[in-house]
């Protein structure tokens, strides 16, 4: 790289051992010198950084592109593919190598569930999770069977390539693990053009550790991609970068890794109002005016469950009001406000706990279990991460389940019975 234009820097390449015997060790960027917040670790020119404007030669073909059926992962993907058959031809020979080297491993040297296999994916049962691998897989598939479009479409790139048309020349798991391996090392850079945003950035990651809970961010500054350091590091010490506000989930989907210390965590609970309800119009106009929606997403954050339950109540009254003249009482009212009766809200509070408790029934462990899972030091690498991921779930489900109690113990009447309404709310 340096013979390339890479000026010199304040990094040096270290490897850790693979947790499986077969494949090569982890390489990661670790300080070569004692270094303070605000030092530039590394400045990368524009020349060695892959792009779409750079892949395409031409901003409004990526533009085009990445606003029709293709991502900018599946196009850049593409390219490194044909590259890579180029072998030691390809001026990014030394950075494929790396990436093949990688194999789209995080920290943990764990690949993206989007790898993994049936019975891997098993062990993310119960977590939401799982049906997102499998919906993003969907989705890779869906890109696969579009990525002819490019060389049609951009035809005087591919004309150096003596080789078939993309779904001739790479079979669809050769894709996939290119968009995985893409996917867990892409940069997304901040304040430049469309088809400069999704950067490949040799120094970058993998080779850099993702940490929730770091403010440093590779930059794009005056012709190349710099990193400055936010905290000090002694000679030899692992240079972490922020990753952005993900929550776990989308962690071990992008990059492998769960970070115990996210504060950016969160699941999901998904309320909807009643499509079978005579009232359902004009509770659908109650919802739109306060902000929500038919099918409304509340995100809970870690930490935040008691807030987040608070914030559940107003939308889950207005699907258990059933009378018409307090659906108009509601409706002239300028807030959220429903009429609450003692037996409303027993039963908006019950439907809560049943709700917690039904998740938190359809992990195969306990958290109890995942404790002891995770105390094992031999313990498979991947089921460790997805383990760790099902506990936090399990953790935050917990709370909110505790919230929940709380506030039907506060209640001043545990006589009073659970009002029966014909079109209550749903809860996926």
């Amino acid at each position: 790289m340096h013979e390339n234009g890479l000026p010199p820097c304040k990094v040096v390449l270290k490897e850790r051992p693979s947790h499986h015997e077969q494949h090569k060790a982890i390489h990661y960027i670790a300080a070569s010198e004692d270094l303070q917040a605000g030092d530039v670790a590394f400045s990368v020119p524009d020349s060695l950084v892959v792009t779409l404007e750079r892949v395409l030669g031409n901003e409004t073909i990526a533009e085009l592109l990445t606003t029709n059926k293709l991502s900018e992962l599946a196009c850049l993907a593409l390219y490194l593919m044909y590259e890579k058959k180029q072998g030691k031809k390809s001026f990014w020979y030394p950075y494929i190598r790396e990436l093949d080297r990688q194999r789209g491993r995080g920290q943990l040297a764990v690949e993206s569930p989007l790898l993994w296999s049936e019975s891997e994916l098993a062990y993310l049962t119960g977590s939401p999770t799982k049906a997102e691998v499998l919906e993003r897989a969907e989705g890779i598939k869906r890109e696969y069977n579009e990525l002819d479009t490019v060389w049609f479409m951009a035809g005087s790139l591919f004309q150096q390539y003596p080789y078939d048309i993309p779904t001739e020349a790479f079979p669809f798991e050769i894709f996939k693990q290119a968009f995985v391996a893409i996917q867990s090392c892409v940069v997304h850079l901040q304040k430049v053009s469309l088809a400069r945003r999704f950067a490949l950035v040799p120094l970058g990651p993998p080779l850099l550790a993702y940490r929730s809970n770091c403010k440093a961010m590779l930059a794009a500054v005056d012709g190349s991609v710099q990193l400055v350091v936010d905290r000090p590091y002694k000679a030899g010490e692992s240079i972490v970068v922020w990753c952005g506000p993900q929550p776990n989930s989308k962690l071990l989907l992008n990059y492998g890794f769960v970070d115990e210390d996210n504060s950016y965590d969160r699941i999901v609970v998904e309320a909807a109002l009643n499509t079978e309800d005579p009232q359902y119009q004009d509770k659908r106009m109650v919802a739109q005016r306060n902000g929500k929606l038919t099918v409304q997403k509340f995100h809970v954050s870690v930490g935040k469950e008691r807030e987040a339950v608070s914030d559940m109540l107003p939308y889950l009254r207005l699907g258990y009001v059933s009378d018409p003249s307090e659906m108009q009482s509601v409706i002239s009212s300028q807030g959220p406000i429903c009429p609450v009766s003692p037996c409303m809200e027993r039963a908006v509070l019950d439907q809560l706990v049943d709700y917690f408790e039904r998740r938190l029934a359809g992990y195969p462990t306990t958290m109890s279990e995942d404790e002891c899972l995770l105390a094992d030091s031999n313990l498979n690498p991947k089921k460790l991460v997805a383990t760790q991921l099902v506990r936090l779930e399990k953790k935050m489900l917990n709370a909110c389940l505790k919230a929940t109690v709380d506030l039907i113990n506060q209640l001043p009447d545990h006589t009073v019975s659970p009002c029966p309404a014909p079109y209550t709310p749903l809860l996926k």
